[in-house]
């Protein structure tokens, strides 16, 4: 009986610190952002074209190595429609929004929007699979979304001529975590049929095409001949923001569950505003931490309970 109750803790433990690890990764993705947007002139699109550019040869590299293996098993027609339909709501629309979004407000108050998606996870795990909301739950909901508007209203100037932009991008972030939410519930009834990291390799993947192709079809930039900044700035977030973070999470959901993997990554909140503080000179402010401390404790009610 002991040795059967271990790997379940050990499974649980591996699957805490890869999400922990990866929600601290993800995290620096809005740092790099800014930085490039701080330093160049380069636009959302051609970013995050770059950042597929770079982290596409380890995807494609990695799915070739999982097909490879003797123990693989094959796609069926309709796990490949949902593996791409998930990977470019995952990595592609979402990443485009967030990228778009940051361009008007910081990367604190976007990390904040965008931790709301447990919530849109919840509700969408309602709505797709009948899953009953309990009223803690509901609580939990509420307590989350007072604390995004307490850091939401102390962070615009309604009277500065870019309170629209602010408004604007705080859209963008939160239908961003709203696909994000999307890629989540997907992602957690496919990685146990198919695998975690076969999945994450296919998924990112077909996002990193959809990058291209969209920035093939509608961007008059040419990726060369870009400031070298840019080009560093986007191989760094390939790297630290999306490689290895996006393997880490998989990790994690396939150890834990997406559910606690969403709990796990309440830490990102809190590094993302270190981090900005540190390398942007973002203020850390009393409504600010408010905020992030109730959305922390909504999230981690919801978590509790599921």
């Amino acid at each position: 009986m002991k040795s059967s109750s271990a790997k379940p803790n050990h499974h649980l433990i591996e699957g805490i610190l890869l999400a922990l690890l990866g929600a601290v990764c993800f995290s620096t993705k809005a740092i790099f952002v800014k930085l490039a947007y701080r330093d160049t002139q380069i636009d959302a699109l051609t970013l995050l074209a770059w950042r597929m550019i770079f982290s596409v040869p380890f995807f494609v590299g990695a799915a070739a190595i999982s097909s490879s293996k003797a123990t693989n098993t094959k796609f069926t027609a309709r796990q490949w429609a949902y593996i791409a339909i998930i990977g470019c709501l995952g990595y592609y629309i979402s990443s485009l929004l967030d990228f778009l979004g940051l361009a008007y407000v910081s990367a604190g108050i976007e990390r904040l929007i965008l931790f709301v998606y447990p919530t849109l996870v919840l509700l969408m795990s309602a709505v797709i699979f009948k899953v009953k909301i309990k009223p803690l739950q509901w609580l939990a909901v509420a307590i989350t979304y007072i604390g995004l508007a307490i850091a939401f209203i102390s962070e615009i100037d309604w009277s500065a001529p870019q309170s629209n932009h602010f408004l604007l991008g705080s859209l963008y972030i939160f239908i961003c975590a709203f696909t994000y939410a999307a890629y989540i519930v997907g992602s957690g009834r496919l990685i146990p049929q198919v695998g975690a990291s076969k999945f994450n390799s296919y998924a990112m993947s077909f996002a990193s095409v959809g990058v291209l192709l969209h920035f093939a079809l509608f961007s008059n930039v040419s990726l060369f001949h870009l400031p070298p900044l840019v080009y560093v700035y986007s191989f760094l977030m390939a790297v630290f923001s999306t490689v290895i973070p996006s393997y880490l999470v998989t990790a994690a959901i396939n150890r834990m569950g997406s559910d606690n993997t969403a709990i796990v990554g309440s830490v990102g909140p809190v590094s993302t505003i270190v981090l900005a503080n540190f390398f942007l000179g973002e203020a850390i402010t009393f409504w600010q931490l408010a905020g992030t401390l109730l959305i922390l404790v909504g999230v981690l009610i919801i978590g509790k309970q599921k």
